[in-house]
């Protein structure tokens, strides 16, 4: 495998206190909690991400970016390396509207590398995993397979 390898101890909260820009930055997506293989990020409320003016709620967007971001780093956690990849395929469920004024976590999964293709799942809530805003499936491709 070839590319940037993560340091002992990589610690993805460093990883997003050290970024600059990008639509994720301007979304205000903060890191959270990880492990070997999952990483969780939080999406806090704001005036200009609502949606849906008459009843406050979040738009979607936001939320696929979150889970999108919080999968992409569990890539990478699974894989050991800051490794290039691309989202290829990403279905995101929305259950229900995220309740306004509240944070939104998002914990992605990367549950099986192949040789070109990294299999995320993960959900998004806001206080209660058991009642999700949305749950997230998908693929990555492994644009450095090694």
């Amino acid at each position: 495998m070839t590319g940037f390898p993560l340091p002992p101890g990589f610690d993805p909260a460093r990883f997003f206190s050290a970024r600059v820009g990008g639509h994720g930055s301007r979304l205000g997506i903060g890191y959270r909690a990880h492990g070997t293989d999952w990483c969780e990020l939080l999406l806090p409320f704001r005036p200009d991400l609502i949606g849906d003016p008459a009843r406050g709620v979040l738009a979607s967007g936001p939320i696929l970016t979150l889970m999108d971001m919080a999968t992409s780093v569990g890539v990478w956690l699974k894989r050991g390396a800051f490794l290039p990849h691309a989202t290829l395929d990403l279905r995101l469920d929305y259950l229900r509207p995220a309740t306004p004024e509240r944070t939104v976590v998002g914990r992605g999964e990367c549950y099986r590398v192949a040789r070109q293709v990294a299999f995320v799942r993960g959900i998004a809530h806001d206080g209660d995993p058991d009642d999700p805003v949305a749950h997230v499936a998908g693929t990555f491709m492994l644009l450095d397979a090694g």
